[in-house]
């Protein structure tokens, strides 16, 4: 990500937290960033699941009464 795509945000931070942070040298921005990173992709990932509950049940639905549609090409 270059510069110009950064844009100043106000946070809130427990201050003991942000008193280890500064002691500590920790990069404040790049270690919010990173962690709204995670907190975005799982976020992602919990929305996808729900959106595509029906289809993974069905999915599993099918393979419970069917088994494995190439099972017997299985070498293990």
């Amino acid at each position: 990500m270059n510069a110009q795509s950064r844009k100043p945000t106000n946070l809130s931070l427990d201050s003991v937290l942000l008193s280890e942070a500064k002691e500590l040298k920790v990069n404040l921005s790049r270690a919010a960033e990173d962690g709204v990173r995670v907190a975005v992709a799982a976020a992602k990932a919990e929305q996808w699941k729900s959106e595509n509950a029906a289809a993974l049940r069905s999915s599993n639905s099918y393979v419970e009464r069917h088994g494995l549609p190439l099972e017997s090409f299985r070498q293990f």
